[in-house]
């Protein structure tokens, strides 16, 4: 066991946000299918129903759910989806004042098919070219007054001034990332704490290893450098300390919006002023609850559902153990730890 030691301890004083993301927001059409189709083939909906998504709109969503003051900077149409995607983020009480709509252009929109079996999805998204935060029009008081500022790549200039804006102030700054690009590398080199996909460190690494990612995360001064595996959890390393958070046993529906939810889940654990392992765990709660609901948002947790959880498994793992006893939340923290640096 180790003593905890807090990712992050250099707080601002005073925020009139716990959190601000500035990324993606959508329209999700939601196909629940019992196989995914290959070409050529006709398939009948099981379920099919239309609900509110985006990585980083279901993030704050998500932290606001969990007890957070939280902020969402975006750009929608001024059509009937904008007022479909930001409804939910209105009624949990994230502030939208960072919000552009576009006249003219449609908010994004996205197929999303859900195999029944299992609850895998594959996504076919649509922006309109129109819908980019423009630089320009972003103030520095909007990314300021937030205590942690999450971003993605959908538009990465305003992403990497927003990131540096609040590096500049003291601000830790999340990213969440799945696809390698020029611009997602330029970005990656002032982010704090990357949280990204298996196939993206897959391919970041250049080995097919998503350790050799992580490592390349790491060497470009990330503090916690994270990938999330899915069913396997999540990987992360920090300085030349690599662990691994297995996922939760849940029943699962939909995977849709589970890295979304899992990074609510970290930033909540990073402003609880937790260690890395126990982040890990949040994270990975937050993620498996939203996995048992159908849709991007319908299964984010509230605070106490998430500890219900994280609790009962650390009971059950104390019980497995040599001693029988549990940790004790908030004071240690449990260490799984890949052997090595490398694979």
């Amino acid at each position: 066991m180790s003593a905890i030691r807090a990712l992050w301890t250099d707080w601002r004083s005073a925020a009139d946000l716990d959190v601000v993301g500035l990324g993606e927001c959508s329209l999700d059409q939601v196909c629940v299918v019992a196989e995914l189709p290959v070409g050529g083939e006709k398939r009948s909906l099981l379920h099919y129903t239309a609900q509110p998504g985006g990585q980083v709109a279901s993030a704050m969503l998500g932290c606001a759910r969990l007890g957070l003051r939280a902020g969402y900077i975006g750009v929608v149409g001024l059509d009937p989806a904008a007022a479909s995607v930001l409804a939910p983020l209105g009624r949990a009480g994230v502030e939208l004042s960072g919000v552009r709509r576009v006249v003219g252009a449609n908010t994004r929109t996205a197929v999303v098919l859900v195999r029944a079996r299992d609850g895998e999805r594959t996504v076919l998204a649509h922006r309109d070219p129109r819908l980019h935060l423009v630089t320009a029009q972003l103030e520095v008081s909007e990314i300021r007054r937030a205590r942690v500022l999450q971003v993605d790549g959908s538009d990465p200039d305003a992403s990497l001034w927003a990131a540096r804006t609040a590096r500049e102030a003291g601000i830790p700054v999340v990213l969440d990332a799945d696809t390698l690009t020029p611009e997602t590398e330029r970005l990656l080199a002032v982010i704090d704490f990357p949280v990204v996909s298996r196939e993206m460190a897959e391919e970041l690494g250049g080995t097919g290893s998503p350790v050799d990612g992580l490592a390349k995360l790491a060497g470009w001064g990330a503090r916690l450098a994270v990938v999330t595996c899915g069913s396997e959890g999540a990987l992360a390393r920090s300085g030349e300390q690599m662990l691994r958070s297995p996922c939760f046993d849940v029943d699962v529906q939909d995977t849709t919006g589970a890295g979304d939810a899992f990074h609510a889940g970290f930033i909540w654990g990073l402003l609880q002023g937790y260690g890395a392992e126990r982040v890990l765990r949040v994270a990975n709660a937050v993620a498996g609850l939203a996995c048992t609901r159908l849709g991007a948002q319908a299964g984010l947790p509230r605070r106490e559902e998430m500890l219900a959880l994280v609790d009962r498994d650390e009971a059950s793992s104390g019980a497995r153990g040599s001693s029988g006893a549990a940790a004790s939340p908030g004071r240690e923290e449990r260490r799984d730890e890949i052997s090595g640096s490398k694979q």
